[in-house]
């Protein structure tokens, strides 16, 4: 969970349907970039929507971010726009549950975010969305030349394909 972009909401102060606009300032943007190894985060803004049943809060909306990481192969800097969808959903964590237990998730529960206490962190959530929606492997668009430059073999060339057309084309030059 990143803390640098907290915005706790009440659960006795949401009503059902609630909207929602976040947006991190300099210090949280510089924080949270710092955290996920980004060159910098220019902007991070979420809208959602809060519905509330029970204990249970959904948060649908999307979460936006202007960012800049280093490419993986070249190191040049690559600026990146997120427009990412979000559908979670809070729920209290079990009474049993450490932080050392193990639960158990189904497919459906993935999106699911545990809190105690009488708040839900949505802004903990909207990072921790943005941090899974950041490619982590950029490259930019001279990469595939430098790699070429320094000998490495793409996947087409690297393959088991490109064996076997190497030996259709060695078996057809002895004929």
């Amino acid at each position: 969970m990143i803390e640098q972009f907290s915005h706790e909401i009440r659960l006795d102060q949401l009503r059902g349907g609630e909207r929602v606009e976040l947006a991190a300032d300099a210090g949280e943007c510089k924080a949270i970039g710092e955290r996920l190894g980004l060159t910098e985060l220019e902007r991070l803004e979420a809208s959602a929507s809060l519905d509330r049943k029970g204990e249970i809060v959904r948060a649908t909306g999307r979460v936006q971010a202007a960012l800049t990481q280093y490419c993986v192969v070249t190191g040049d800097p690559i600026a990146t726009l997120i427009d990412e969808p979000f559908d979670l959903v809070f729920q209290p964590s079990q009474p049993d549950s450490g932080p050392d237990s193990e639960i158990e998730l189904a497919a459906d529960d993935c999106d699911t975010v545990f809190y105690d206490g009488a708040a839900i962190a949505l802004g903990d959530a909207i990072a921790d969305t943005l941090a899974l929606a950041i490619d982590p492997y950029p490259r930019s668009a001279g990469a595939d030349a430098a790699l070429k430059e320094a000998g490495v073999l793409s996947e087409a060339e690297a393959g088991p394909f490109a064996a076997l057309a190497a030996l259709k084309g060695k078996l057809s030059d002895e004929t």
